[in-house]
C-alpha cells in the first residue's frame, strides 16, 4: 500500500464535501493521471481526524506492481 498524496483540512461539518476538490484536482494533476493508469486497483481515500491541525488529514493510497512501484518512487517520490 502506497500513500499517493496527504492534505489536511481545518475543521468543517462535512469532511468528504471539502476534500472532493483536492481529490479532484490531484487526479486531474501529472501525478494523479499517472497514478490512476497505473494502480492496480482503483486508489481510495480515508479521512481521519487530524491531530496536528484540529481538523481532518486526507490521504490518496493504493497499489502498485512492482515495476511501477519503483517507477512511481524515482519520479513521485
Amino acid at each position: 500500500m502506497i500513500v499517493f498524496k496527504e492534505f489536511f483540512m481545518g475543521d468543517v461539518e462535512d469532511p468528504e464535501l471539502y476534500a472532493a476538490q483536492p481529490i479532484w484536482e490531484w487526479q486531474q494533476s501529472e501525478h494523479g493521471k499517472w497514478v490512476m493508469e497505473h494502480a492496480t486497483e482503483t486508489p481510495s481515500f480515508n479521512i481521519a481526524p487530524s491531530i496536528e491541525t484540529y481538523g481532518w488529514k486526507c490521504a490518496i493510497y493504493g497499489k502498485l506492481n512492482e515495476a511501477d512501484e519503483i517507477i512511481y518512487r524515482l519520479k513521485y517520490t
